[in-house]
């Protein structure tokens, strides 16, 4: 099982977090995948796309750039910075985690200032 996710540090409460919805046009995922986070608690913004080894490969860098990019300067206006932005590629695997990325995402993603953030556990 992989997740794939767009993290966004909300520090504006409920209003902007509704905004960044509407801005990106994505629902959020659910506060109780959140783990603590309460529904009442609207401090982080995460949106994720769920896939498994069969699917074939999604490309999240490049498709969450494509939803990013054309909306920073929306998000700005909210007081959400691309410091503020995160994607976390969580990864279950079984044996063996091996990745690769291609130097054009790396540097699309280094452009932007969005940080990568990895995660993997064993079945």
């Amino acid at each position: 099982m992989v997740f794939n996710q767009i993290s966004i540090y909300n520090p504006n409460g409920r209003e902007s977090f509704k905004r960044i919805s509407e801005i990106l046009n994505l629902e959020p995922i659910a506060s109780e995948f959140l783990g603590k986070l309460k529904t009442e608690q609207y401090g982080v913004w995460i949106y994720s796309v769920e896939t498994n080894d069969e699917e074939p490969f999604f490309d999240f860098i490049n498709r969450f750039l494509d939803i990013l990019e054309p909306n920073f300067e929306n998000l700005e206006k909210l007081g959400i910075k691309r410091d503020d932005i995160s994607f976390w590629h969580l990864y279950e695997y079984d044996q063996q985690c091996g990745m690769e990325f291609m130097p054009k995402q790396m540097e699309r993603l280094g452009k932007n200032g969005i940080t990568l953030c990895i995660d993997c556990w064993q079945k």
